[in-house]
């Protein structure tokens, strides 16, 4: 039956199932996708549309790369788990390829970006308690307001989006909440000495790509730093190229504490999670006191050493930089007042969308699907820009005129 169900599968199939059957905790465009390579991703009924989303920048290196897809499956015959309950031949090989390309001593490897950042917290507090002296369960977090950081229950206990919330308390304390790109506020912040550490994203994707002032990363980084508290990056869908730098701290030369990354790290292959940091920090914590079961598995290591190599060796940090500049530019010669702001960084961008004859981000969406390409809203009126890194100029140019015929079939 399931055999017979492939075979014939249409999209409004495949989008009954997953109602009648899975839960509703998300809401997606009505396509359904069955085939991606490089840029490019294809319907169950054929039709061929660009990316720009790339699983909310997983994709970096571009659907099924041939060098990740080796790595994954050479390892996949061989070994896929142990459990970290024993020692395998690729761990320690993953962990120096990592700790040298982002340049820390340690590295805590996990599976998803919700998990590193639950890892994070949890180094934070114990160094705090070890190192700085705090008593035992004071030690506080500054987070950001319109963060995005994960769902786990301690996560969405300082997210301030309702959606993510409102009726999954009581909530974990600790967290002190202040307003984004305000060093004013921060420094206020840090003047409570129970204060372990200021975790943030150097752009926030989920709020719609908001990009701080210049020079707000370096003035943060040197308050906490006069403060003794830790500064956290979290690069889960900022780093590994996405912004045109390694990680987008990397844009005012700021070394975090603690670095969060994900996503791309496997080129969106495998869930392969990482925190990374220096000795000082990372050996406060002991055998038994964090781990996960698929942590650090031989095929993670694998794939994520291709994925950072596919990065240098094509370029993609250049890329990225460049076509980012392009793509801003054209999406502003747009003669269209539904589009109000274009802002972003390498290829991780938004525009943000002016309702115009009851047509909304969502319409916009739906118009650039019919025509090819694929994005998704956030927070209602703004739309993200994130192709996969490999794209060339003259597909980015491809995608500048789909968005444009799109946007401008609404006035």
């Amino acid at each position: 039956m399931n055999k017979q169900m492939k075979g014939q599968l249409t999209s409004q199939m495949a989008m009954d199932l997953e109602y009648k059957y899975g839960a509703h905790n998300y809401h997606p465009l009505p396509v359904v996708l069955s085939k991606g390579e490089g840029v490019y991703l294809w319907d169950v009924e054929g039709k061929r549309y660009y990316d720009f989303l790339s699983a909310y920048s997983a994709v970096n290196q571009g659907h099924c790369h041939p060098k990740i897809i080796k790595a994954l499956t050479e390892q996949a015959g061989k070994l896929a788990l142990t459990s970290r309950a024993f020692y395998n031949d690729v761990l320690g090989v993953y962990e120096k390829h990592i700790t040298e390309y982002f340049g820390f001593d340690k590295v805590l490897p996990m599976n998803t970006g919700a998990e590193a950042v639950e890892t994070a917290i949890k180094l934070c507090r114990k160094w705090a308690y070890r190192k700085k002296g705090i008593g035992e369960n004071k030690a506080k977090i500054i987070v950001c307001e319109n963060n995005f950081h994960g769902r786990t229950t301690t996560i969405i206990s300082f997210s301030s989006d309702p959606d993510a919330k409102k009726e999954y308390g009581p909530y974990t304390p600790g967290f002190i909440t202040i307003p984004y790109n305000d060093t004013r506020a921060l420094a206020e912040a840090l003047k409570d000495p129970d204060v372990a550490g200021f975790m943030v994203e150097p752009i926030q994707g989920e709020a719609g790509v908001f990009v701080p002032d210049e020079g707000y990363l370096t003035e943060a980084y040197r308050s906490c730093k006069d403060a003794g508290a830790l500064f956290i990056a979290d690069e889960v869908q900022t780093g590994v190229a996405r912004t045109g730098k390694v990680i987008a701290c990397d844009h005012e030369n700021v070394k975090p504490d603690i670095l969060i990354l994900g996503k791309a790290i496997s080129g969106g292959m495998y869930p392969v999670s990482a925190v990374l940091a220096n000795d000082d920090i990372m050996l406060v914590i002991k055998p038994g006191q964090h781990g996960s079961t698929f942590g650090g598995n031989p095929l993670a290591g694998r794939v994520a050493m291709a994925a950072l190599d596919v990065i240098e060796e094509e370029n993609l940090c250049e890329r990225s930089q460049k076509l980012g500049e392009i793509l801003r530019r054209e999406l502003k010669a747009i003669e269209t007042d539904m589009i109000s702001v274009v802002r972003g960084k390498g290829l991780l961008n938004a525009i943000v969308i002016k309702p115009k004859g009851g047509k909304e981000a969502w319409d916009v969406c739906v118009k650039m699907a019919e025509n090819g390409l694929l994005a998704k809203p956030t927070h209602g009126d703004k739309i993200r820009f994130a192709p996969p890194l490999v794209i060339t100029e003259e597909q980015l140019m491809e995608c500048v005129e789909i968005i444009r015929k799109s946007v401008l079939s609404f006035e």
